[in-house]
Formats: structure tokens, C-alpha cells, sequence
């Protein structure tokens, strides 16, 4: 409730506000009840600006960045489960890993990340080098089956 004085023609008015819902004001003028329809409101402009994201075109939006937790990855890639900076690679082209070996450490927020695989296969191709900074949902490693 905002209450407000008022003094219009020399005499003094006490007004509260008691609601104010979609065009009409509910007022309370100096101990008497009134409902009030507001012709036309003034928009007061924020001073604070207001961030509008668009949706990039070269992201498909029927196509997750990144996959749910209980799928497997498709066509062999691992791709980066947040945005962070490699710290690390422990593998190496050719290498031979099986499910669940930690390929590489990234940082995120202040925390050192596991990178696990969820299939086992044969190195093809690692997309990134340490100190390299990824976005969520980038390949990280090619893992041929």
C-alpha cells in the first residue's frame, strides 16, 4: 500500500493506495473509499537496460548442444558438458580407451572437471590443446568405434 499527500485548490487530501489492478485503482481519499479507472497511464522508462538475446541461426534449435546424462553420445564425439578452459589432455591420438577413462581436465568455475568417455574405441581426433577456452556443447574428441 503507498500512501501520498496531496493539496489541490488549498486544501489537503491524504490518499492511499490499496490496489491497483489492470485499469482500475482502489483509493482510500482522506478516510472515504473510492474505485478509480485510469484513463491512460504514464510508462516510466527504466533506467536500467534491458538484455534481448536472439537465437544464433547456426545453432539448431530441434538440436541439443549436449546430450542428457543416461544417452550416449553419438558418432563417437565427446563434447564439453559446460563452458570452461582445458587444463590437461591424458590421451594422445591412437590411443585405446574404454567407458568411463578420463580423457581430459578442464576448469569451470574455479573447479577442475573429469572429462569421462561413455564408449570405448580408438582416438581419431582431439579438437582441442590445453589452455584452449570451449563453450558447452563443443567437440572436445573424436572417438572412433
Amino acid at each position: 500500500m503507498r500512501e501520498f499527500d496531496f493539496i489541490i485548490h488549498g486544501d489537503e487530501y491524504h490518499v492511499e493506495l490499496k490496489s491497483f489492478v489492470g485499469d482500475v485503482a482502489e483509493l482510500d481519499v482522506n478516510g472515504t473509499g473510492y474505485s478509480v479507472k485510469v484513463k491512460q497511464m504514464a510508462v516510466q522508462q527504466s533506467k536500467t537496460p534491458i538484455l534481448v538475446r536472439s537465437t544464433p541461426s547456426n545453432v539448431p534449435v530441434d538440436n541439443p548442444k549436449t546430450s542428457k546424462p543416461t544417452q550416449p553420445v553419438g558418432a563417437g564425439k565427446v563434447l564439453s558438458p559446460l563452458p570452461g578452459t582445458v587444463l590437461s589432455i591424458n590421451v594422445n591420438v591412437g590411443d585405446k580407451v574404454k567407458n568411463d577413462d578420463v580423457l581430459l581436465i578442464m576448469e569451470a568455475m574455479k573447479m577442475e572437471n573429469e572429462i569421462r568417455t561413455d564408449i570405448s574405441g580408438t582416438i581419431k581426433l582431439i579438437q582441442v590443446k590445453p589452455n584452449d577456452t570451449v563453450l558447452e556443447g563443443d567437440v572436445l574428441v573424436v572417438i572412433e568405434g
